[in-house]
């Protein structure tokens, strides 16, 4: 497990750093692109598509940083209201069919990259590959499907409830102590 920790650790350092510079270029893009249209009424030709690509690394990377921080979105209504153990086995099931799903729609996202690179499609503005702009998707689904899986690992051989293999449910703890 130690292994695996260091190697989270090391992918999340570097999706972090992937986020936070995504946004900065996207911020600065975007804001150079509002003066020269104010300013020259003229746009910066590839201001969109960039900033699209960087849409899509900043969602499909941040998936995996708000999975491996517990942050994703859930509905926890039915699963608060049952007891510890019953929580748990449900935490189980619903992380690892998470997994599976993710690593399904992983595995259609890689069919799709394919396509794309045998139609030798070229964004419009930059004359890049297309499908440079959609490699994130599979990482992003593939990392994600990952921590999911670690969640799942952690709810079996862990005490307690965990959103993912870092964070504990607390809600529950609290909740049953009423």
């Amino acid at each position: 497990m130690g292994f695996l920790k260091k190697l989270d650790d090391g992918l999340s350092v570097v999706e972090r750093q992937l986020l936070g510079w995504s946004i900065v270029i996207m911020a600065v893009n975007t804001v150079a692109n509002v003066i020269m249209r104010l300013g020259f009424s003229s746009s910066i030709f590839f201001s969109e598509e960039l900033n699209q690509f960087l849409i899509i690394l900043v969602t499909f990377v941040g998936i995996s940083e708000a999975a491996r921080m517990g942050r994703h979105i859930r509905m926890s209504a039915f699963t608060d209201m049952l007891p510890p153990k019953a929580s748990k086995i449900m935490m189980i099931i619903i992380t690892g069919g998470t997994a599976c799903l993710l690593f399904l729609l992983a595995w259609y996202s890689v069919g799709y990259v394919s396509s794309l690179i045998t139609s030798n499609r070229l964004t419009p503005a930059l004359r890049i590959p297309y499908y440079f702009t959609v490699l994130w998707v599979p990482f992003g689904l593939t990392v994600t499907g990952i921590q999911f899986l670690f969640a799942a690992a952690t709810n079996i051989f862990k005490p307690g409830t965990h959103l993912s293999y870092r964070v504990e449910d607390t809600f529950e703890a609290e909740d049953h102590h009423l």
